[in-house]
């Protein structure tokens, strides 16, 4: 009786660990979402500062920059794969555009929040 108990006992706990390792792994499919998201919230702004001064090279080549590793790191995302380097290098990218571009204050605001994501969602990973 007592390993038949055992028995159940087991395959109970083997289901329950099947089960959080499954759900694990979702978690971790829409948090990779959510930093798409966040990505494709960061392009668009930047987007639409950049359409603000078309005329300065130096600022369309840190609108790119940012633009060229923001879509490097979303692109590792896409196949589950999180790179940290290349997130922090799209950070300092925007970090330069905010600090050193003309920009409109609504625009600056959006990317200063972006950034402050983008920082957070580094850090909590």
């Amino acid at each position: 009786m007592f390993a038949n108990i055992s028995g159940k006992s087991a395959v109970a706990k083997i289901a329950l660990l099947a089960l959080l390792s499954g759900s694990g792994w979702m978690l971790q499919a829409a948090n990779y979402d959510r930093a798409r998201d966040l990505v494709s919230r960061v392009q668009n702004d930047l987007q639409r500062a950049a359409d603000f001064t078309r005329n300065n090279e130096k600022e369309r080549s840190r609108y790119e920059n940012v633009q060229h590793h923001l879509s490097e790191f979303d692109r590792d995302l896409s196949h589950d794969h999180f790179d940290k380097g290349k997130l922090n290098d799209a950070i300092d990218n925007l970090k330069d555009v905010v600090k050193n571009n003309t920009l409109e204050s609504h625009d600056r605001d959006a990317l200063a929040t972006d950034l402050s994501d983008l920082r957070t969602l580094r850090d909590v990973r």
